[in-house]
């Protein structure tokens, strides 16, 4: 960043400035939060459903501007039904994303063994895993800034064939082969988790929004831009790949673009696949470890978390959430892809629900809300909006299986005990929380990084909801020191 992301402090010490997330990061961030590419949406060719992400964007756009730290959902739960929801949105989706992440690392190999078959075996595959892991977690370490240009070079690497795929096959296409539906082999739990897996996390980019610049700016033409990048992403590598080629329906896998792009284009465009595959999933892994870290980073700042999780590395990044994250992902790797899939996606599907709902309350409760983006619907228009992919929501978490009921049933029982635990610990001055969080080790550089950030933050929201969630805040005080107030003010009032 040359003498740009740098400052000196009082002895002439150069110290790194952490840098704001600009459009095109963000962009790519929320690319790889939802999609990464059309890589695993094979198994959902038969059918559609796409349109059903677009409210969660839309919600996602308007609550993350009127509420740009970090946390997200979280703060957005919090203030429409209180701090142990608020908790709780935050756990389910911490776990759920960790269980999500644990997938990238093992897609990256099952994409390679096609050409590299030594990683079929658990010698080889065991330690790759735990390099992929840790390499990965450094990167992300060393700053959300490097991990946001990462994702624009991954991007577009990762689209680059698919572009030269889909003009290949234009001579070739016959509209049509996009008709052919078998519904008689239609695995219709597979179907709607692989499709509700590749459309989701629309929201998680929001835990970043503290690392935003500009947020009630940048977010909305962030998530546009995200939005047409997906679409095409699927759309023009399916058309291509369904109207170009003689395949049944029931050829399609995961990893079977690799083989449509042999059949439209020859070996080289195969392996250019593979390879980007791979490289996709690296893209995924960062984008979700930022959004989870910071997610805890935010629940920190907020009181709920001890002032561990918000302590930061020099490069800024919160260094014990990153590692936290990172253990849940080798933990949790061992699972198999369906299984995994099954309890992210209905760990997810609560969390969700429980924010439309926050979104309709704060139209109700909060009218007069500072809205940078609002939605151009009133409360009956967004009510509406919302159901059908609540109902997608609902219609994914009843055709879960036992096993999934049990194993989430088990995670939303710890959830509501250690609500419980952290206040009462936090009572008995057991650890550190909020304003008691260790100083940052780049000296004053991430103070005052805070103190501008608090600074805009007051100039963005002066109405009388934000002035409640971040009540009796002086002028002077730092983001912590708010989100502290907040916490306690409705501990006390609960």
């Amino acid at each position: 960043m040359g003498e740009e992301g740098m400052v000196s402090d009082d002895n002439n010490t150069a110290v790194k400035k952490n840098p704001k997330l600009t459009v095109l990061p963000l962009i790519a961030l929320i690319f790889y939060e939802v999609s990464g590419g059309p890589f695993g949406v094979e198994d959902s060719v038969k059918a559609g459903g796409g349109p059903l992400f677009i409210p969660e964007a839309l919600v996602t756009a308007e609550l993350s501007t009127s509420f740009p730290e970090n946390g997200g959902y979280v703060i957005w739960i919090s203030s429409a039904f209180g701090p142990f929801w608020g908790f709780q949105e935050g756990f389910w989706k911490w776990f759920s994303g960790v269980m999500d992440n644990a997938l990238y690392p093992v897609l990256f190999l099952d994409y390679l063994k096609h050409s590299f078959p030594i990683f079929n075996q658990l010698a080889a595959r065991i330690p790759a895993l735990l390099g992929i892991t840790v390499s990965l977690t450094y990167l992300n370490y060393r700053g959300l800034h490097i991990v946001g240009f990462s994702a624009v070079t991954l991007a577009a690497f990762s689209l680059c064939p698919f572009v030269v795929m889909g003009i290949l096959s234009i001579p070739r296409i016959r509209p049509k082969q996009w008709l052919v539906v078998d519904f008689k082999k239609l695995d219709w739990r597979g179907y709607f988790n692989s499709m509700f897996w590749n459309l989701n996390y629309w929201d998680k980019a929001s835990t970043l929004a503290g690392e935003v610049e500009n947020p009630s700016k940048t977010f909305p033409k962030a998530l546009f831009g995200a939005v047409v990048l997906v679409v095409l992403s699927y759309l023009i590598p399916l058309l291509a790949g369904t109207g170009a080629t003689n395949s049944a329906p029931s050829d399609w896998s995961d990893g079977y673009f690799a083989e449509v792009g042999m059949l439209i284009g020859g070996y080289w465009l195969k392996w250019w696949i593979q390879v980007a595959a791979a490289m996709s999933n690296m893209g995924l892994f960062e984008a979700e470890m930022s959004g989870d870290a910071f997610q805890l980073l935010g629940m920190s700042e907020m009181g709920m978390l001890p002032a561990i999780f918000a302590s930061r590395s020099k490069y800024g990044t919160p260094t014990i959430s990153i590692l936290c994250s990172a253990t849940g992902v080798i933990f949790l790797s061992w699972m198999s892809f369906q299984e995994i899939l099954e309890f992210l996606n209905f760990l997810y599907a609560i969390g969700m629900l429980l924010e439309f709902a926050a979104f309709i309350k704060l139209r109700i409760k909060k009218p007069d809300l500072h809205r940078p983006y609002k939605v151009p619907l009133g409360t009956f228009g967004v009510t509406m909006l919302c159901l059908p992919p609540a109902l997608m929501l609902v219609l994914v978490m009843c055709l879960a299986s036992l096993k999934t009921f049990l194993v989430s049933g088990a995670v939303i029982i710890v959830g509501f005990l250690l609500y419980p635990t952290l206040v009462h610990a936090k009572d008995r001055k057991w650890t550190q929380f909020d304003a008691e969080q260790p100083p940052l080790p780049t000296n004053n550089s991430m103070e005052d990084h805070l103190d501008e950030s608090h600074s805009q933050l007051h100039q963005e929201i002066q109405d009388e909801a934000s002035v409640g969630l971040l009540s009796n805040l002086s002028n002077t005080t730092t983001k912590q020191e708010s989100s502290e107030i907040l916490l306690e003010e409705d501990l006390k009032s609960d």
